[in-house]
């Protein structure tokens, strides 16, 4: 077996990330809860979002947009589940 880059996950990753993320489901890396992206309790929006859990309000995702990109970080999050075009 052949090992590849990154680059082999382009059209699974293009995929997934032309869905609604709000209807993801995330899993909270502090308490186990898991629910819609779209559940989250939001905080600090001038600087950028700050998506807490609704049941330990522990950090799941931070969204921060800069001029010419954005920074997602889901370290708070034990798995993203998104659904598919069609499903």
């Amino acid at each position: 077996m052949n090992p590849l880059d990154g680059n082999a996950m382009a059209g699974d990753l293009r995929e997934l990330f032309t869905v609604d993320v709000t209807a993801a489901r995330y899993t909270c890396a502090g308490c186990g809860h898991a629910d819609a992206v779209a559940t989250l309790i939001l905080w600090g929006q001038e600087m950028g979002q700050v998506g807490r859990c609704p049941h330990c309000t522990d950090v799941v995702v931070r969204v921060v947009q800069a001029p010419d990109r954005v920074f997602l970080d889901l370290r708070g999050s034990v798995r993203l589940e998104l659904p598919l075009a069609g499903s």
